[in-house]
């Protein structure tokens, strides 16, 4: 193991604060992992890591060098990807995590196209819709779509992906056709979809036609049924459980196949953000930046103008 290895090692265990998650995304050893360190830090002369039974941290030392670590690597991957750069090749294993819908309704199908450009690119590819911790999971890129928490993690906007609201046939045979937000008042529900951040039911919200995104309204909708994920989101619609408000990619093939209706095309929700999210500026590979671009070429015709 050659001394860049080391310090590639070190700034993993000192990100994920665990030897064992640091081993897992490097897909090493754990005695490999451990070795390597006390390596680096026989080579340096200082000691880097706080040991304990439950969790690892820096030393004051370990901080300083982690820093320099950082820059030491990035300048290295760069190195190995000048002459790769001529040909726009990308290479080597990158960990993306992006929404559950979003995975399979458009970037599964659109894979292969990457990776016939990229052949030596490895991509680990996680879809779920939890707010995931690129940090500790050792995840390199993610995709999230509505507001965002303040973080440290370098944010790069896409645009606002333009919702629709949808029933289904037999929910709109049983409860009639809403036309305007005044009429949900009127026996109608919604299927509850739970906040990943709180946990709590998002309420039903419309701006009307001509109206900015500064005029939207919240009103109470009753559900019979709350979900956290947009798979089961949908499936209940399709159930006739509800009203839902979804992007309108996600459930094209069913308006297309009639399996749901658009409803209240002048009253939809206020468009979501969506933006990719990663750290460490300065650590930007050339793996993660062909990602992006490809990323964002994907989503375009999904976006609003």
């Amino acid at each position: 193991m050659d001394r860049i290895d080391r310090y590639r090692i070190f700034v993993q265990v000192a990100e994920m604060g665990s030897f064992i998650k640091a081993a897992h995304a490097l897909e090493l050893p754990r005695a490999t992992v451990s070795a390597a360190v006390q390596q680096l830090e026989a080579q340096v002369g200082a000691r880097l890591l706080h040991r304990t039974t439950r969790q690892v941290s820096l030393t004051a030392d370990g901080a300083l060098l982690l820093a320099r670590a950082r820059a030491l690597l990035a300048e290295a991957e760069d190195m190995e990807q000048m002459f790769h750069a001529r040909v726009r090749q990308a290479a080597g294993r990158l960990r993306v995590d992006v929404p559950s819908r979003i995975a399979r309704r458009l970037l599964a199908p659109a894979l292969p196209g990457l990776l016939r450009a990229h052949p030596a690119l490895r991509l680990v590819l996680g879809s779920s819709d939890r707010a995931v911790d690129l940090v500790q999971e050792g995840v390199d890129c993610v995709v999230r779509i509505g507001a965002l928490q303040d973080s440290s993690l370098v944010v790069r906007p896409l645009g606002r992906i333009a919702l629709i609201n949808c029933a289904s046939p037999a929910y709109l045979r049983e409860h009639g056709r809403p036309d305007a937000p005044a009429d949900l008042a009127h026996g109608h529900w919604s299927v509850g979809y739970a906040s990943p951040h709180t946990g709590r039911e998002l309420p039903w919200s419309y701006v009307e036609q001509g109206r900015g995104p500064e005029g939207e309204q919240t009103q109470a909708l009753p559900s019979r049924v709350v979900v956290n994920n947009a798979e089961s989101y949908i499936a209940c619609c399709e159930a006739g459980l509800g009203l839902i408000q979804i992007p309108r990619y996600d459930v094209q093939h069913l308006l297309d196949a009639g399996r749901l209706v658009e409803v209240m095309p002048a009253c939809r929700c206020a468009p979501m953000p969506v933006a990719l999210l990663y750290p460490h500026r300065h650590q930007r590979s050339r793996r993660l930046a062909v990602f992006i671009e490809w990323f964002e070429a994907l989503m375009r015709p999904h976006l609003e103008p």
